[in-house]
């Protein structure tokens, strides 16, 4: 293992102890307002490098730079953990039974879990099966490419500043209006344009492919389902939008489902072929260039020589894996007493998070998409259905193994980045673990400060903050409006997303306001726009320029739209913060 020195340095630690603080507030915002939460991580990673290069008169290291990023975006996934399950229960009338205290232990609790899970499995996904991670990929090839030079600074920070402003006299002066054509009115839909860049930004980074699929369901939605039903006689416009979002919650958890059962004969087909070197190559061949797997080449090591370093592995091993049941066993402690689940439902919670945490990190690898709730929502189903837990106590069970799902995503993607680079995986995970402490901390008062600021009505389908994700772990917790759509939806999200189809993306569209889903797919056409230009602009070139010219209009545009999302979010924290001040000041 390389040595941590000059890559976990002061220097770093601070800058990304405070870009933690910054993307994870954030973030929580995104998470609620937008239901969707962007993986933040190339984002960090151009931050860091920039001001790494910044004070130290241009120099910084790369592995410097990935261990800052690794503490950078730690929080965010945490927060995603929390953002996609605790707001369920604010919208079931239940604020008061749920303490900040529990909140940060549901945190703390998903972090340890996460933590020890993907020390244990780091080498398994990434020097033995190397699977692609390509958001990870994505993290190491910009360090990459901005170790030599290249001015993004303004183009970030002018970003951020314009969407900060922008939102500053939309939320907190009231001067521009939160929606546009917002008078237009249609039984059942929700219509208008949000005036929003961080929700255009949103479209713009997802892509065009993923955003129509979206916009698709928005479509069927509310203009086949609730429209159309109710023009039809099948029901009234109420019961079509019962119709609708049952049958969404159903696209997202098959979809989910359809993750878990992939991963789960992926691993059937590698154990049957022969173990992690034919499951490398089944994943797209190894990345050595010797053509052999990892494995591959130690098992070609000399025989006398690893002798002693099994021996010494397995010593090594003994400590790791003594320390990992040690603090498993403290989280179980935590999550019995703590959270008051009881001793059954707390064993059952922390063995299934390993399996939970495997298929994240599986997931992501293989797809860059990691459905922490929809694993949350399947243990939050297996413990209700071998114990009598009370509500708010199952919405701490699917928060906890969703926040140890979200960091388990995250640390991977972060892991696979330092393989590639070189950097150390003790750095890293160092790293790693500082931020997402910080991570569930800053959550967890950002959640009560928006709690306070606009009370347990503002979180809801139809409300301020949307909040998707937590509303259908809600939804499944007190009742499903329309079984029948549910199970429809749950089979169609199984088998599109068996066939290839961005189905989690068609039941997000199907369940989230109209104008949501409007706002996203005009950022995802700006997005065509752009591309559209920047193929003029490189037509003129010489062929020899055209790459380094394409490579530059990429990074433009993701660090513009990564500004317009981060400033609107924090200012959106800000302005909630001043609310509370004004409420306590009056």
């Amino acid at each position: 293992m390389q040595s941590i020195k000059g890559q976990l340095t002061l220097r770093g630690f601070v800058i990304g102890c405070v870009g933690c603080v910054v993307i994870t507030a954030a973030s929580v915002y995104t998470a609620l307002k937008m239901g969707a939460l962007p993986w933040p991580i190339v984002f960090a990673a151009i931050v860091s490098l920039f001001l790494l290069k910044a004070l130290g008169h241009g120099k910084a290291s790369l592995n410097e730079a990935n261990v800052t990023h690794t503490v950078m975006s730690a929080g965010a996934m945490v927060a995603g953990g929390l953002a996609f399950t605790i707001p369920g229960i604010w919208m079931l009338g239940m604020a008061d039974e749920a303490s900040v205290a529990e909140m940060l232990l549901v945190a703390l609790s998903g972090v340890a879990l996460g933590l020890v899970c993907t020390a244990v499995l780091r080498k398994h996904f990434i020097e033995d099966t190397q699977l692609e991670y390509p958001i990870g990929e994505a993290a190491a090839q910009t360090l990459i490419a901005g170790e030599a030079g290249g001015k993004t600074g303004w183009k970030l920070f002018g970003s951020l500043g314009v969407a900060g402003i922008y939102t500053a006299l939309r939320d907190g002066l009231g001067v521009l209006p939160a929606m546009l054509f917002g008078n237009v009115a249609i039984p059942g839909v929700s219509f208008g344009i949000y005036n929003s860049p961080m929700l255009l930004a949103v479209g713009f980074l997802v892509g065009t492919g993923a955003v129509a699929a979206w916009f698709a369901g928005a479509l069927l939605s509310n203009f086949g389902i609730v429209v159309g039903g109710a023009a039809a006689g099948l029901w009234d416009t109420a019961g079509g939008q019962g119709v609708a979002s049952s049958l969404g919650m159903g696209v997202m958890m098959g979809s989910g489902i359809g993750v878990v059962c992939k991963i789960a004969f992926q691993k059937l087909r590698g154990r049957g072929g022969g173990g992690a070197a034919r499951l490398a190559a089944a994943e797209g061949g190894p990345r050595t260039g010797s053509g052999r797997t990892h494995a591959a080449d130690i098992r070609a090591g000399a025989e006398g020589a690893a002798a002693p370093a099994a021996a010494g592995d397995r010593r090594r091993g003994g400590r790791r894996g003594g320390a990992a049941a040690l603090a498993v066993a403290c989280v179980a402690l935590v999550i019995c007493f703590g959270l008051g689940l009881g001793p059954v439902p707390a064993v059952v919670v922390v063995l299934l998070a390993w399996v939970a945490t495997a298929m994240s990190a599986q997931s992501v690898g293989q797809t860059g998409i990691d459905p922490m709730e929809i694993f949350g929502l399947i243990v939050l189903l297996a413990v209700a259905a071998i114990s009598d837990v009370p509500q708010v106590q199952l919405f701490f069970v699917a928060g906890v193994v969703a926040v140890a799902c979200g960091l388990a995503g995250d640390v991977m993607n972060d892991f696979h980045a330092g393989h590639v680079i070189g950097t150390s995986p003790k750095a890293q995970w160092i790293g790693q673990a500082a931020g997402a402490v910080l991570g569930a901390a800053v959550s967890v008062a950002v959640m009560a400060v928006l709690l306070h600021a606009y009370g347990p009505g503002a979180f809801g389908p139809q409300a301020e903050f949307v909040s998707a994700q937590a509303s259908v772990v809600a939804t499944m917790v007190s009742g499903i409006p329309c079984v029948p759509a549910f199970a429809l939806g749950l089979a169609a999200g199984f088998a599109l997303y068996l066939a290839g189809f961005p189905a989690m993306m068609l039941g997000l569209g199907i369940y989230l306001p109209f104008y949501m889903s409007l706002t996203a797919f005009l950022g995802s056409l700006a997005k065509l726009a752009y591309d559209a230009a920047c193929r003029r602009v490189r037509a003129g070139l010489a062929p020899e320029d055209r790459a380094a010219r394409e490579k530059a209009q990429a990074e433009t545009g993701l660090v513009v739209s990564s500004g317009l999302l981060g400033g609107e979010s924090i200012v959106g924290v800000l302005v909630a913060l001043g609310t509370i001040a004004a409420g306590l000041g009056a």
